[in-house]
């Protein structure tokens, strides 16, 4: 393997490395399934049908999976959540 190899090899995985954060939705009593379902086709660009989902399997598993990226995509979506009043963070 010749060193440029190598090193489009080590990007490759450091890429894939930094993709694998997920911003993830806690379930609370204050906010309404509206509220929530609008929020997630604003912040995280959800069709109605993606945000109703997600918001039916927070009320009942208590968290979701909402968006998945690298983290500096992540960062400002997770902020923008918290600002509307719903609990998430990036794991």
């Amino acid at each position: 393997m010749s060193t440029i190899e190598k090193i489009q090899e080590d990007v490759a995985v450091l890429e894939a490395v930094d993709i694998n954060n997920e911003i993830v939705l806690f379930n609370d009593d204050v906010n309404t399934f509206d509220h929530v379902i609008e929020t997630l086709i604003k912040v995280c660009e959800h069709t109605a049908e993606q945000a109703e989902q997600c918001a039916i399997l927070v009320h009942y598993k208590g968290k979701c999976t909402v968006k998945t990226g690298s983290f500096d995509e992540l960062k400002p979506k997770c902020s923008s959540l918290l600002e509307a009043g719903l609990s998430a963070e990036i794991i």
